[in-house]
């Protein structure tokens, strides 16, 4: 469930209580009850509606489709029941989605689907570890202010901070980059106040030259638009580019491994995903760009304004320093088993030795220790972070993660999988990997605009394979297009929670996001449909 921050602004833009962002969005409350949101009148009236009816449909649902005669095995139909029951729990979220999921964990051994060591396997999958590992970085980069010194000193840059569309473009820039290792969530969060202010200066700016009447509404303002959006559209973009940039890269990737006995490392992700998170984001700076055109082009002040907040963050400290050197000792570790294949090739000794003992989640997890090691003050023994900051971390989504990885094991164990797949490859008529691929691709994005990202890739890669393997077609290519498309939910607030944070500022008004995101729903479909099967096959994965 994504979140709507609203900042209490009235007409005349003045703020009554100004929400805490970083609190609000930061403070591990990622999936939240309806008393926990703020939510105009109209939209409470329809969440509680949502969220009432599944708890009469997800029962409903199971319940009927256990009773129909469907002919298949009590394990296979019972199974099926409960994942459709999870799956309107995920969509009409009665319960947080996590524990939706863990729900129907409990439900499949409970009824006998499976013991429950089988059940409870998938959790202690390396995966899990590298989810872990990934976070606890991320929340050392976040609360140690790296987020903020990076995205300043882009601005700061000589002839950034002068024009709107290079402030616009930096500002898409460090938020795909960042958004490629840090929680897509986290770092449009960090990021909004060095925007809100930028934006602040823009609207002083145009009110002094009366480029604006004197009662405008800085609300309303298409350069502001412009720049929230591509603060929300950048991280979906970025966080495609490594398997840690977003959960639906992780879940995706573990089904198509678990599926396919073949393994995906880092290097190999980060090559296929280069191209499209390019071309993608050449695609958000000019179509954003023409969509919502900056009433100014030319602009001062904002250098000035750069300077300033650069200055109150001090010089660098031995916090940042240690969480640098974590963080880059982590991915030089992640990427050194796919320079060792590119020097030495794939059967030399070196790259067997580094890609059997240099697993991705033992990285993570060693990465994320230092930070618990090098310490900040040696005499007070205060580490980099603190466990009481780590924990912070985003445990719903890992125990998602888990929930996921359980269902796409046991749609294959039970054969359910198989039957899934050929049941739609014969009504669909869909066989050829073109066909399938552009399906995946359109279902993947249709959910991912109504429920969350992570939901999405847990429930389309888990049928995209069977419906592959029934097809006698390689899975690669559809399950990869569905993951990276899970992604690309760009249209509503509700769509990824980095929609809900920049709609929930009133600078996007709802009409805007809907035209902007329809748009790049569609090119970025497109662009996956196109590239990522020409780059499975350049870098060698699948058939």
């Amino acid at each position: 469930m994504t979140v709507n921050i609203s900042h209490g602004r009235g007409k005349g833009g003045s703020s009554a209580v100004k929400t805490d962002v970083r609190e609000a969005l930061l403070g591990g409350k990622t999936f939240r009850s309806l008393s926990e949101q703020k939510l105009s009148p109209r939209e409470e009236k329809f969440e509680r509606a949502r969220m009432t009816s599944g708890f009469v449909l997800a029962p409903l649902v199971a319940i009927v489709f256990a009773l129909i005669p469907m002919g298949l095995s009590y394990q296979q139909q019972m199974l099926a029941a409960i994942l459709l029951a999870v799956i309107v729990l995920w969509i009409t979220e009665p319960v947080p989605i996590p524990i939706g999921g863990l729900l129907g964990v409990g439900a499949v051994v409970v009824l006998g689907i499976v013991p429950a060591a089988d059940a409870v396997g998938p959790f202690g999958s390396s995966t899990i570890f590298t989810f872990i590992g990934a976070f606890i970085l991320a929340q050392a980069m976040l609360h140690h202010g790296i987020a903020q010194r990076l995205a300043l000193t882009v601005l700061s840059l000589p002839g950034v901070g002068k024009s709107v569309y290079r402030v616009i473009i930096a500002f898409g820039l460090i938020t795909c980059i960042l958004s490629a290792f840090v929680s897509n969530t986290a770092t449009v969060a960090m990021l909004m106040p060095t925007a809100l202010g930028i934006l602040a200066v823009i609207a002083e700016l145009m009110q002094e030259r009366g480029i604006v009447k004197e009662d405008f509404d800085p609300l309303r303002l298409r350069v502001g638009a412009a720049l929230l959006l591509m603060l929300a559209y950048g991280a979906s973009v970025g966080g495609l580019l490594t398997p840690v940039g977003s959960p639906p890269n992780l879940i995706g990737r573990g089904l198509i491994e678990e599926a396919t006995g073949t393994k995906i490392s880092f290097g190999q992700w980060m090559a296929v995903a280069l191209p499209i998170c390019v071309a993608m984001f050449i695609v958000l700076a000019i179509v954003l760009l023409l969509l919502n055109k900056p009433e100014i082009r030319k602009i001062e002040g904002v250098e000035e304004y750069v300077r300033k907040e650069l200055a109150e963050l001090g010089p660098v400290s031995r916090a940042e320093k240690n969480t640098r050197f974590a963080f880059g000792v982590t991915v030089l570790l992640w990427l050194l088993p796919a320079f060792a294949a590119l020097f030495t090739g794939t059967d030399s000794a070196i790259y067997e030795f580094l890609d059997s003992r240099l697993d991705e989640g033992i990285v993570a997890v060693i990465g994320a220790s230092l930070l618990f090691i090098l310490p900040v003050d040696w005499k007070r023994r205060q580490p980099t972070l603190t466990w009481s900051q780590a924990a912070k971390i985003d445990w719903g989504t890992i125990i998602l993660f888990g929930c996921g990885i359980i269902f796409g094991s046991l749609l294959a164990d039970t054969g359910l999988a198989e039957t899934i797949g050929t049941g739609f490859a014969n009504g669909m008529g869909v066989t050829s990997l073109l066909a399938i691929t552009i399906v995946s691709v359109v279902l993947a994005i249709l959910i991912s605009e109504t429920t969350s990202n992570t939901a999405s890739a847990a429930v389309i890669v888990p049928i995209v394979i069977p419906l592959c393997q029934a097809a006698g077609i390689d899975p690669f290519v559809p399950a990869m297009a569905a993951t990276f498309a899970a992604s690309f939910g760009f249209m509503l607030p509700v769509s990824t929670p980095q929609n809900a944070i920049v709609y929930g500022t009133g600078a996007v008004p709802i009409t805007k996001m809907i035209r902007t995101g329809i748009s790049f729903d569609v090119i970025g479909a497109i662009l996956i449909v196109v590239l990522v099967p020409v780059m499975l096959g350049v870098v060698g994965l699948g058939q």
